[in-house]
């Protein structure tokens, strides 16, 4: 059972996981970790499992799937039954009246709809993957200068489950540099994982790039993928004018994070969303909602 903060109606709300039990049976038994370790984690499962939903009979899972998760599909461009595969579906669109990105140049917003933990004064040698687990920016980053820089930060992480909108947006005006990747394991980034899984962010695949916000000054983006997530795609121009709100790029089935890094103050996060992740929850949030301010 996973409990998260919702803001809006200010109460704790339990969150509906696809595959709850295969996900609590896979990384609390003996016989379930040996088959992540053996073959879940790997990168042919997961491709494997992407290339089944790129096809067509994928599609029949597309209905099912939004009844048992109450996916409300009032807010993107098209009905359950114009998706041709279940890869289409879970990259959908928004429609033009689902996000109101806010004008004022002082607030920061959410880059992607998920759960968002918020860790702010930051210690680069001990960051907060969950309680008891922690890592490295250098672990993350693979990189031996650039992390030097968010000593006393901010790290932000957004989990997105499978049933979320699962494309990342960029959270300023700026520019962004060119992507770099790093190959790794496709272990769950679930809670349930993240609690049996030692530094499960430096082991997985991710992708980072450097964003210089008009704002905030440069934020490091980080994607990290995770089982049955066949590709994170970046459809943004490096080095290329970016607005507040456009989309940064996307990721194929699954579950899913995105983290942020910020200077020391470049932004003080919200204190709700501060107090929660003191108490140990997650706060829900949506793409382009303020989550702080400059």
């Amino acid at each position: 059972m996973i409990k998260y903060y919702n803001r809006k109606e200010n109460k704790y709300e339990i969150e509906r996981v696809a595959g709850e039990k295969y996900l609590n049976w896979s990384y609390c038994s003996p016989v379930g970790k040996g088959l992540v370790e053996l073959l879940l984690k790997k990168k042919l499962f997961s491709k494997l499992y992407g290339y089944y939903c790129d096809t067509k009979i994928s599609s029949r899972k597309i209905k099912v799937f939004i009844d048992d998760l109450h996916i409300d599909m009032s807010k993107y461009d098209r009905t359950y039954d114009e998706y041709s595969s279940f890869n289409e579906f879970f990259i959908r669109t928004l429609n033009s009246k689902a996000r109101l990105i806010p004008e004022n140049n002082n607030a920061l917003i959410s880059p992607c709809d998920g759960k968002i933990s918020a860790y702010q004064d930051i210690n680069l040698n001990d960051l907060v993957q969950i309680k008891g687990f922690t890592y490295s920016l250098k672990e993350l980053l693979q990189d031996n200068e650039i992390y030097k820089l968010y000593q006393g930060g901010t790290c932000l992480i957004f989990r997105l489950c499978p049933t979320d909108y699962h494309r990342f947006h960029f959270v300023d005006d700026g520019a962004c540099d060119d992507t770099t990747k790093i190959n790794g394991h496709y272990y769950s980034v679930n809670p349930i994982a993240l609690k049996s899984v030692k530094k499960l962010f430096c082991q997985n695949k991710r992708e980072w790039s450097v964003f210089h916000s008009d704002n905030f000054d440069d934020i490091i983006y980080i994607e990290v993928g995770a089982t049955c997530v066949g590709s994170i795609i970046q459809n943004y121009n490096p080095n290329s004018k970016i607005k507040k709100g456009e989309e940064k790029g996307y990721f194929k089935f699954g579950g899913s994070t995105v983290i942020l890094f910020l200077k020391k103050d470049a932004a003080k996060i919200n204190d709700d969303i501060l107090a929660q992740t003191q108490l140990g929850f997650e706060t829900s949030v949506i793409m382009g909602e303020e989550i702080g301010l400059k």
